[in-house]
C-alpha cells in the first residue's frame, strides 16, 4: 500500500476567540491491526422497559412483531449492524438461572428482580426468545453466566443445552424445547462485576472461580467457547493485575472493563440527561475523556503478561449514567439522550478504535430505554436517539484497518480548566476507501483543518454530521428527528489537499475515495 502521510493544521478563522494555532497531524499506512465490528456491540439486561416493552410486546399486541419481538426495533438495528449483543445482564445476570427461562412460558416460574426495582420477573423472555432476536438481528450472541449465585453444574449444563450435538440429558431437552440443532454460542462472560453486584469478590478469589467455572464450561464440536472474565471497575487495576497473574492469557479470550461517565463524578447525585450548563457539560467531558487514560493503564498492566496481546480488553459496559427522568421508577434507569451524548459516543468509539490492538470488543450501556439508549419506545411509538445516529455513522470502521494517527489537539478552555477539543480516528475498509471520524467537543469554536495528505491519490471526499443547536437537544416522540445525521458540506479538495471546516458541537465522519 502506498505510503499515507496526513498532515493537518488547525487553524483558527478571524471568527475564532483565541490566536492563530497549528497542529500538524499524520495518519499512518495500515498495519495489520483490525478494528474489530465487535467493539460497535450493545448490552441488553433485564432492567427496566429493555426487554420488556422494549424488545418484548405484549401476547396480544398490536405492535408489529414475529413472536413478540419488536420489528421496528429489529430493523433500526439492522440498519446499524449491531454485531453483538450481550445478556441477560449485567447484575441480573448473577441472580439469574437458566432453566427458569426454557420450556412452555405459562409453565415458567415467576422471580423478583432484586437488583432493578424489585419487580416481578415472569421469565417469559429467555434463552430461546434471546437466541431467536439475535438470529433477527444476524449478531452474535454474549451471554453472561451465573457466578453469583449460581453453580459450575448449572454453568456448564447452559454450555451444553446451548452447544452440544449430541445424546445427552440436556439436548434432550433443548429438542423437547424445539430446537433440534444447537446455537453454537461462542462468547461466554464467567461472572458480572464480581468485586460488586456479582458477588462481591475479592480478585484473588474470583480468579481461582473462574478457572473452576471455565474449566467445566466445554468446547464442543464446532463450538469453541471465548471465555470471558470479570474484569475491573473504572481505575481498578489491582484487579487487572490480580486477573492477569492468576488467570493467565491461555485460559481466557478477554477481559472485561466497566467504565460509566458520570456528568458530577458522583454516584449519589449524577447530573440530569437534559439540563446542564456549560459548567456541567465541561464536566462531563472530561470525566468522558478519562476513558483513555484508563484503557491505556490497564492495557499496560495486560502487556506485561500477554506482550502477544492475545486477551481482548472488553469494554462491556460503557456510557453517561444521569439521574432518571423526573417522575419515572428510579430502578429502571431511564433517562433522555442529548447531543451531549452523542459527543460521548463519537469521543469513545474513537478511543476504541485508536486501541484496536487490545480494545476488540465492548457493549454500550443500554440498547433500549435504559442508560444512554441507542432507542426509546412509548407503546407503539419508537424514536432514535441521537447517540444511535453516531453509530450509524460509525459502522464504516467495523473490520476495517486501523490507520495510526498522531497529532496534537486545540484545547476547550473553560476559565482555568481545559480539555482537547479534537479526537479522531481513522480506517481503511476493504474496497480502499478511507475513513476519518472527527469529533469537536468544544461548543463554540470551530476548527479548520488544512490537509495534506502526501502520496495518497484520491479524487473525492463526502461526509455526514450530526449536530445539533443546542447541546441539551434531544429526539422526543413529538420531535424525533431534531438531531439526525446530514450531508456534510465542509470538506472539499484542493489539488491534493483535504480542506475542512468542523464545526463546534460535532461529529463528523468522511469518506475519500
Amino acid at each position: 500500500m502506498k505510503k499515507l502521510i496526513l498532515s493537518i493544521a488547525l487553524l483558527c478563522s478571524g471568527l475564532f476567540a483565541d490566536a492563530q494555532t497549528e497542529t500538524l497531524l499524520s495518519i499512518k499506512p495500515a498495519g495489520n491491526q483490525i478494528v474489530s465490528k465487535h467493539i460497535y456491540g450493545h448490552f441488553s439486561e433485564h432492567l427496566g422497559r429493555c426487554i420488556y416493552d422494549g424488545f418484548w410486546v405484549g401476547e396480544n399486541s398490536s405492535i408489529p412483531n414475529k413472536g413478540r419481538i419488536r420489528l421496528d426495533v429489529v430493523d433500526a438495528l439492522k440498519k446499524i449492524k449491531v454485531p453483538n449483543l450481550r445478556w441477560p445482564g449485567g447484575c441480573f445476570a448473577d441472580e439469574y438461572h437458566w432453566r427458569d427461562g426454557i420450556g412452555p412460558r405459562n409453565e415458567r416460574p415467576k422471580m423478583v428482580n432484586t437488583n432493578w426495582g424489585g419487580v416481578i420477573e415472569d421469565n417469559s423472555f429467555g434463552t430461546h426468545e434471546f437466541l431467536d432476536l439475535c438470529k433477527m438481528l444476524d449478531c452474535e450472541p454474549y451471554i453472561a453466566g451465573n457466578v453469583g449465585s449460581g453453580t459450575v453444574e448449572e454453568m456448564a449444563k447452559w454450555v451444553e443445552y446451548l452447544n452440544f450435538d449430541g445424546v445427552s440429558p440436556m439436548t434432550a431437552i433443548r429438542k423437547q424445547n424445539g430446537m433440534d440443532k444447537p446455537w453454537k454460542v461462542s462468547f461466554w462472560g464467567v461472572g458480572n462485576e464480581s468485586w460488586g453486584c456479582g458477588g462481591n469478590m475479592t480478585p484473588e478469589y474470583y480468579s481461582d472461580l473462574y478457572r473452576r467455572y471455565a474449566t467445566y464450561a466445554r468446547d464442543y464440536a464446532g463450538a469453541p467457547l471465548k471465555r470471558i472474565a470479570s474484569g475491573a471497575s473504572s481505575d481498578d487495576y489491582h484487579w487487572t493485575e490480580t486477573c492477569m497473574k492468576n488467570i493467565g492469557p491461555g485460559r481466557m479470550w478477554g477481559l472485561t472493563l466497566h467504565y460509566y461517565t458520570l456528568p458530577t463524578g458522583n454516584w449519589g447525585a449524577k447530573g440530569s440527561a437534559t439540563k446542564f450548563d456549560e459548567e456541567q457539560y465541561f464536566n462531563t467531558m472530561k470525566n468522558c475523556l478519562r476513558m483513555e487514560e484508563i484503557v491505556s493503564k490497564h492495557a499496560a498492566i495486560m502487556d506485561k503478561y500477554d506482550p502477544k496481546k492475545k486477551v481482548a480488553l472488553i469494554v462491556d459496559e460503557w456510557g453517561i449514567w444521569t439521574d432518571v427522568e423526573p417522575g419515572t421508577n428510579p430502578g429502571f434507569l431511564y433517562q433522555q439522550n442529548s447531543l451531549r451524548d452523542a459527543l460521548i459516543a463519537g469521543t469513545t468509539l474513537n478511543i476504541f478504535n485508536n486501541h484496536s490492538d487490545r480494545v476488540r470488543m465492548a457493549n454500550l450501556a443500554q440498547t433500549i430505554n435504559v442508560l444512554q439508549a441507542l432507542i426509546l419506545t412509548e407503546k407503539d411509538k419508537m424514536v432514535l436517539t441521537p447517540t444511535y445516529h453516531v453509530f450509524d455513522l460509525y459502522k464504516v470502521h467495523m473490520d476495517a484497518k486501523y490507520l495510526p494517527i498522531n497529532f496534537t489537539s486545540p484545547d476547550y478552555s473553560l476559565g482555568d480548566k481545559k480539555i482537547l477539543a479534537l479526537n479522531v480516528s481513522a480506517s481503511q475498509d476493504s474496497t480502499g476507501a478511507i475513513h476519518i471520524s472527527l469529533v469537536n467537543l468544544d461548543p463554540k469554536n470551530k476548527i479548520a483543518l488544512n490537509t495534506d495528505l502526501g502520496e495518497l491519490k484520491w479524487k473525492t471526499v463526502t461526509g455526514q454530521i450530526l449536530t445539533s443547536a443546542q447541546l441539551t437537544d434531544v429526539n422526543t416522540f413529538t420531535n424525533a428527528n431534531k438531531v439526525h445525521n446530514a450531508k456534510f458540506t465542509g470538506a472539499k479538495k484542493s489539488g491534493n489537499t483535504l480542506k475542512v471546516e468542523l464545526p463546534a458541537q460535532s461529529v463528523v465522519v468522511l469518506e475519500l475515495k
